[in-house]
């Protein structure tokens, strides 16, 4: 029998009349069971994924330039690939890498430009954390971090001085404000470039609340979830406090995060404010972490005039 619209048996009266004799009734009630549970499953099964949702690439993945791969894609469970950092355009800003391509095993000048809305290189940005841009490059096992602060030409062209990369899919962010107003919004563009040769990738180590550089050890004092959440961070140096912190970007750390598997990253701001080469040893951050998973954190903080960089796998819920 065919399903009709569900309205109370009232409201649609048989032609032949009301059933007459109750084994009438309980056989039309018995041929209707099948058609219900038929219903019944098809609004409890849920839908098959769409090609939007099923690791679709996104526009990151675009080429940029002779060289530029697109072999890096979604998931699919991040909600907005642009606002975390995998797309080479939002709200009209274009990423375009001008070359020249990077080559394993050497330096390279990398160029790029952010187009603007009117499709010209933008050349007026914000001052954003004590930079105009801060330019990101990582490898797709979450290895190799570079965190850079590029020149600016007059004509709107960037040079990125990239250490050498090895070989496999690297993806480049462009973290930038642009000089509009007040209100401007942060933006984080990207592509990937594929370095030839033979790629090694290297397991993510096992998620923990521990990572040592240069002799100082960084201990985190929370485990976030997915969604905004503050992170704790306590630096130390042979099981004591350290309290010398000096200024790096206009704060006493600086923390970047990526995803395992599409790259997003996380936006993690420092909280609290510098007041001369004393900070430490607690550090608070405000973070940002669009969806769980594990996570490769990156801190950096300065002592004595150096930058140091430590690395640590977290697992958000």
């Amino acid at each position: 029998m065919t399903a009709q619209p569900a309205r109370p048996t009232a409201d649609r009266p048989s032609p032949a009349g009301p059933l007459a004799h109750p084994l009438a009734r309980r056989w039309l009630l018995a041929s209707c069971v099948p058609v219900l549970l038929v219903l019944g499953m098809a609004l409890t099964v849920p839908p098959a994924p769409s090609a939007a949702t099923a690791g679709t690439p996104g526009t990151a993945d675009m080429a940029g330039m002779p060289g530029m791969a697109g072999t890096a894609g979604m998931s699919g469970e991040a909600p907005d690939i642009a606002a975390a950092g995998l797309a080479a355009e939002r709200n009209g800003y274009r990423l375009d890498l001008a070359g020249p391509a990077p080559t394993a095993g050497r330096a390279t000048d990398l160029r790029f430009t952010v187009a603007g809305p009117d499709g010209s290189p933008v050349t007026d940005f914000a001052v954003h954390q004590t930079k105009k841009l801060h330019f990101y490059a990582i490898r797709s096992d979450l290895t190799g971090f570079q965190h850079l602060h590029p020149d600016l030409a007059e004509d709107g062209t960037w040079t990125a001085a990239l250490d050498a990369l090895t070989p496999g899919t690297w993806r480049l962010y462009a973290d930038f404000v642009p000089n509009t107003g007040p209100h401007a919004a942060e933006l984080v563009l990207s592509r990937t470039v594929a370095v030839p040769g033979d790629a090694a990738p290297v397991p993510l180590p096992a998620p923990g609340d521990t990572a040592t550089a240069d002799g100082y050890t960084v201990t985190l004092t929370a485990r976030p979830a997915a969604g905004a959440h503050r992170l704790t961070a306590v630096v130390s140096r042979d099981g004591r406090p350290v309290r010398d912190l000096q200024p790096y970007l206009d704060a006493y750390a600086h923390l970047s995060a990526f995803h395992e598997g599409d790259l997003a990253l996380a936006h993690l701001h420092p909280a609290g404010t510098v007041d001369g080469d004393h900070g430490g040893p607690e550090l608070t951050f405000q973070a940002l972490f669009p969806e769980p998973g594990n996570w490769r954190v990156f801190l950096q903080f300065r002592t004595a005039g150096q930058l140091h960089t430590a690395a640590l796998t977290l697992r958000v819920d």
